[in-house]
Protein backbone atom coordinates (compact mmCIF):
# COMPACT_ATOMS: atom_id res chain seq x y z
CA UNK A 1 0.00 0.00 0.00
CA UNK A 2 1.46 3.36 -1.03
CA UNK A 3 1.61 6.38 1.24
CA UNK A 4 0.12 9.24 -0.76
CA UNK A 5 1.23 12.82 -0.09
CA UNK A 6 -0.70 15.86 -1.34
CA UNK A 7 1.72 18.08 -3.28
CA UNK A 8 -0.27 20.82 -5.04
CA UNK A 9 -3.50 21.54 -6.87
CA UNK A 10 -3.76 20.33 -10.47
CA UNK A 11 -4.62 23.92 -11.44
CA UNK A 12 -1.18 24.99 -10.16
CA UNK A 13 0.55 22.96 -12.90
CA UNK A 14 0.88 24.29 -16.44
CA UNK A 15 0.17 21.78 -19.23
CA UNK A 16 3.32 20.17 -20.66
CA UNK A 17 5.57 22.16 -18.34
CA UNK A 18 7.50 20.93 -15.33
CA UNK A 19 7.22 22.09 -11.75
CA UNK A 20 9.59 21.28 -8.91
CA UNK A 21 8.24 20.14 -5.57
CA UNK A 22 9.58 18.86 -2.28
CA UNK A 23 8.11 15.49 -1.35
CA UNK A 24 8.24 15.31 2.43
CA UNK A 25 7.36 11.83 3.62
CA UNK A 26 8.46 10.03 6.76
CA UNK A 27 12.04 9.82 5.45
CA UNK A 28 14.40 12.42 4.03
CA UNK A 29 12.60 15.04 1.84
CA UNK A 30 13.05 14.41 -1.89
CA UNK A 31 13.00 16.90 -4.75
CA UNK A 32 10.69 15.78 -7.54
CA UNK A 33 9.62 17.13 -10.91
CA UNK A 34 5.91 17.05 -11.82
CA UNK A 35 4.61 17.14 -15.37
CA UNK A 36 0.94 17.72 -16.28
CA UNK A 37 -0.05 16.21 -19.62
CA UNK A 38 -2.75 17.51 -21.98
CA UNK A 39 -5.27 14.98 -20.59
CA UNK A 40 -4.53 16.12 -16.98
CA UNK A 41 -2.49 13.01 -16.20
CA UNK A 42 0.41 13.93 -13.90
CA UNK A 43 3.77 12.16 -14.07
CA UNK A 44 6.51 12.51 -11.45
CA UNK A 45 10.25 11.87 -11.64
CA UNK A 46 13.28 12.79 -9.56
CA UNK A 47 14.40 16.41 -9.85
CA UNK A 48 18.10 15.44 -9.89
CA UNK A 49 19.55 15.22 -13.41
CA UNK A 50 21.94 12.25 -13.17
CA UNK A 51 24.09 13.57 -16.01
CA UNK A 52 24.69 17.15 -14.82
CA UNK A 53 24.27 16.51 -11.09
CA UNK A 54 21.91 19.52 -10.81
CA UNK A 55 18.31 19.57 -9.58
CA UNK A 56 16.83 20.77 -12.88
CA UNK A 57 14.58 18.10 -14.42
CA UNK A 58 11.45 20.27 -13.98
CA UNK A 59 13.02 22.66 -16.50
CA UNK A 60 13.27 19.91 -19.11
CA UNK A 61 11.43 19.90 -22.42
CA UNK A 62 8.39 17.61 -22.63
CA UNK A 63 7.95 15.66 -25.86
CA UNK A 64 7.40 12.21 -27.30
CA UNK A 65 9.64 9.61 -28.86
CA UNK A 66 8.00 6.73 -30.68
CA UNK A 67 4.70 7.55 -28.96
CA UNK A 68 6.33 7.52 -25.50
CA UNK A 69 6.06 10.63 -23.29
CA UNK A 70 9.53 12.03 -22.63
CA UNK A 71 11.45 14.83 -20.97
CA UNK A 72 14.79 16.09 -22.26
CA UNK A 73 17.22 17.16 -19.56
CA UNK A 74 17.84 20.91 -19.78
CA UNK A 75 21.63 20.73 -19.40
CA UNK A 76 23.01 18.03 -21.72
CA UNK A 77 19.72 17.05 -23.43
CA UNK A 78 19.44 13.40 -22.40
CA UNK A 79 15.98 12.05 -23.19
CA UNK A 80 14.08 10.11 -20.52
CA UNK A 81 10.78 8.25 -20.52
CA UNK A 82 8.38 10.04 -18.17
CA UNK A 83 6.60 6.75 -17.40
CA UNK A 84 9.57 4.48 -16.66
CA UNK A 85 12.42 6.94 -16.07
CA UNK A 86 14.59 5.01 -18.50
CA UNK A 87 17.21 7.05 -20.35
CA UNK A 88 16.37 6.70 -24.06
CA UNK A 89 19.29 8.81 -25.32
CA UNK A 90 22.37 9.60 -23.24
CA UNK A 91 23.59 12.12 -25.86
CA UNK A 92 27.14 10.78 -25.54
CA UNK A 93 27.47 11.46 -21.79
CA UNK A 94 27.78 9.25 -18.73
CA UNK A 95 26.04 9.87 -15.39
CA UNK A 96 27.93 11.84 -12.75
CA UNK A 97 28.97 10.79 -9.25
CA UNK A 98 28.27 7.13 -9.95
CA UNK A 99 24.55 7.87 -10.28
CA UNK A 100 22.35 5.49 -12.28
CA UNK A 101 21.57 6.82 -15.74
CA UNK A 102 17.80 6.44 -15.36
CA UNK A 103 15.40 8.63 -13.36
CA UNK A 104 13.45 7.42 -10.35
CA UNK A 105 9.71 7.65 -11.02
CA UNK A 106 6.94 8.20 -8.50
CA UNK A 107 3.30 7.16 -8.76
CA UNK A 108 1.04 10.21 -9.11
CA UNK A 109 -2.70 10.67 -9.20
CA UNK A 110 -5.23 13.48 -9.02
CA UNK A 111 -7.95 13.28 -6.35
CA UNK A 112 -10.58 16.04 -6.21
CA UNK A 113 -8.23 18.43 -8.02
CA UNK A 114 -5.25 17.70 -5.74
CA UNK A 115 -2.06 16.08 -7.05
CA UNK A 116 -1.03 13.19 -4.82
CA UNK A 117 2.39 11.55 -5.11
CA UNK A 118 3.24 8.13 -3.75
CA UNK A 119 6.35 7.03 -1.97
CA UNK A 120 9.33 5.63 -3.90
CA UNK A 121 9.52 2.00 -4.82
CA UNK A 122 5.99 1.95 -6.20
CA UNK A 123 4.90 1.26 -9.75
CA UNK A 124 5.73 4.22 -11.99
CA UNK A 125 3.29 6.01 -14.25
CA UNK A 126 0.65 8.63 -13.76
CA UNK A 127 -2.94 7.99 -12.88
CA UNK A 128 -6.03 10.11 -13.37
CA UNK A 129 -8.73 10.04 -10.81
Amino acid sequence: MSAWTPVCRLADLAVERGAAALLATSGEPEQIALFRMTDDEVLAVQQLDPYSGANVMARGIVGTRGGELTVAGPVYKQVFSLRTGRCLDAAGYTPRYGLPGDLTTYPARVVDGVVMVGSTGETSGGMRG
